[in-house]
């Protein structure tokens, strides 16, 4: 009995022994200053959009995930990184890119600071748009993991712009809103 006692109490001191070792041997990161992390979102963001205004195709698509998603401005915009990569191809291949210049921005962090998520008004050839996204860090630099563009739409002409576009849209509620078979 007395081996038994012995052989267990050897083992559990082993085990927090180790245990202990672990946890003392994983570095812990540096607190992330949000400041210095908003910063380096504005910049991001700011860069996005000239990259979009030089039409720098690369340079334009490095600044998402892999697998990012994208939505335009059109109910049926939905893209993957790659969809939309091909999508807008051609525009940049012409030079006929877009040209957005934010207005005011909001950038907000997770309480772990792994990911933050943006909203911004935008000058654009569509007058005021909002952009929105989700951020993540990869490699050390913060990518769109998602980004969404919508129009707004001033509330004094909301009744004009849902009668100019309930013909196209009736009918995407009505594909959308059918029961799966």
């Amino acid at each position: 009995m007395r081996d038994i006692i012995t052989i267990s109490t050897a083992i559990s001191a082993t085990l927090v022994f180790f245990a202990c070792q672990q946890q003392s041997n994983e570095p812990k990161p540096p607190p992330m200053d949000l400041g210095i992390e908003k910063v380096r979102i504005v910049s991001m963001l700011d860069s996005l959009n000239r990259a979009a205004a030089n039409a720098d195709y690369d340079g334009y698509f490095n600044f998402f995930t892999s697998d990012a998603t994208i939505c335009g401005t059109d109910a049926k915009e939905y893209w993957d990184k790659k969809k939309f990569m091909y999508w807008a191809k051609p525009y940049f291949d012409k030079k006929k890119t877009w040209d957005f210049n934010a207005l005011n921005r909001n950038i907000y962090f997770s309480k772990d600071g792994k990911f933050a998520w943006f909203d911004e008004l935008l000058n654009t050839q569509m007058k005021i748009c909002r952009g929105s996204g989700v951020l993540v860090i990869q490699d050390g630099d913060w990518k769109l993991q998602q980004y969404v563009l919508s129009m707004t739409i001033p509330n004094a002409k909301m009744e004009k712009v849902v009668a100019l576009k309930a013909p196209v849209e009736d009918s995407i509620i009505t594909e959308l809103a059918a029961p799966e078979q």
